[in-house]
């Protein structure tokens, strides 16, 4: 079929039309969409999503507005752009956690001939637990102050308050 006609039978549900058109289209569509998010597997997610809207939507093209591949690109686009201003996709991209930071710590070696670095667990176990939770949360899995107090469930203004008497603590630690 060539590709207007392809078109048309999508609008009419027609499966062997719709995965042609996945089949000329995926490869480039993939592209865009992997571009955007930087990961090969959330791409394949939102790819999915593209192809699911394409079925459900097909006959909101008109191809006197545009190109379909321009068509198809616009909700490509959008698709990835909605998915990288999403929470999980944020958190997704979050740090490690410091316990997987830390797993080489766990071993019984002597961490300060290996690097000051390494032996950094001795000091943060010196602090309180709430000053562990926050420096984990801010410095070992990125979060910003506010996300840091909404998962702690606390006020904005403690979060600022606690963080600098903890890092203040750890520095007088360090000393």
């Amino acid at each position: 079929m060539q590709p207007d006609e392809l078109i048309l039978q999508l609008k009419q549900k027609n499966e062997v039309a719709f995965s042609q058109i996945y089949d000329m289209y995926s490869e480039n569509i993939f592209g865009i969409i992997n571009t955007i998010v930087k990961d090969a597997e959330i791409a394949e997610e939102v790819l999915q999503d593209v192809f699911i809207k394409v079925w459900d939507k097909s006959d909101s093209y008109s191809s006197e507005k545009g190109r379909f591949f321009t068509w198809l690109l616009n909700i490509s686009r959008n698709a990835a752009i909605d998915k990288v201003r999403s929470k999980a996709y944020k958190n997704k991209r979050k740090n490690s956690d410091f316990d997987d930071f830390s797993f080489f710590i766990k071993d019984d070696m002597d961490l300060d001939s290996i690097s000051d670095g390494y032996g950094i667990k001795k000091f943060v176990d010196k602090l309180k637990p709430m000053c562990v939770k926050l420096i984990d949360l801010l410095f070992f899995k990125g979060y910003t102050q506010k996300e840091a107090s909404e998962t702690l469930e606390i006020p904005l203004g403690t979060v600022k308050s606690r963080n600098r008497t903890c890092l203040n603590s750890l520095r007088d630690t360090l000393q």
